[in-house]
């Protein structure tokens, strides 16, 4: 983490925060989270580029492809974040989405990480 600011900025916006929510358990590109929330690939680009400038994601390149996961490191307290918030509408379909982006993944244009595609030891909140 570089500062308390940055941070919390990087939470502090309701697109990043659903960014976050995805990344937790499993390792998605930008355009498979510009998929998930239906926004342009430049607009989550940015956002991606806010967390990780935060020093909250980890990243594996594989190609043209980079793929982003919540550091491990950061899972204690970002955990007990989510906790203390109800989910909200829009988590439950991002994450009907992204599993079903994960399952035609083999079909699609990104291959899919190797290093960030094991699981995290807190995959329980999915």
């Amino acid at each position: 983490m570089n500062s308390a600011p940055s941070f919390f900025r990087a939470l502090g916006d309701e697109t990043r925060w659903r960014i976050v929510r995805l990344v937790m358990d499993r390792a998605l590109c930008v355009c498979e989270l510009a998929d998930i929330l239906g926004m342009p690939q430049s607009s989550v680009s940015s956002h991606v580029q806010i967390i990780r400038k935060a020093g909250l994601l980890e990243s594996e390149h594989c190609g043209k492809w980079t793929y982003f996961r919540i550091h491990t490191k950061h899972h204690p307290l970002l955990t007990r974040l989510i906790e203390s918030f109800p989910n909200s509408p829009e988590h439950k379909t991002d994450l009907k989405k992204a599993k079903a982006r994960l399952k035609d993944r083999e079909n699609s244009c990104c291959p899919g990480p190797v290093k960030l595609a094991e699981p995290t030891s807190c995959n329980s909140r999915n």
